[in-house]
């Protein structure tokens, strides 16, 4: 597993920042039922975001790089 750089540290920040109120359950409605393995779905991002596996973290860092993130909440939030 690789160690996350400044750049992710920040861009990590910026997600709890900005959707660290957003329940786990949503998240698994986009990333599937893996997404934050051991947290229940009442959690929210905010406290799972320093304990997530790789493969949580990238999905949810590729979507906010790429801007659709936001979009992608709102659908499941439907």
């Amino acid at each position: 597993m690789s160690k996350a750089g400044p750049d992710n540290r920040k861009q990590d920040g910026e997600i709890g920042h900005k959707h660290g109120a957003t329940p786990i359950g949503t998240l698994r409605k986009i990333y599937g039922q893996g997404f934050a393995a051991g947290y229940p779905p009442t959690d929210k991002l905010s406290e799972a975001l320093p304990y997530l596996n790789e493969t949580s973290l990238n999905q949810l860092r590729r979507d906010y790089k790429t801007g659709h993130l936001d979009h992608k909440i709102t659908n499941a939030l439907h």
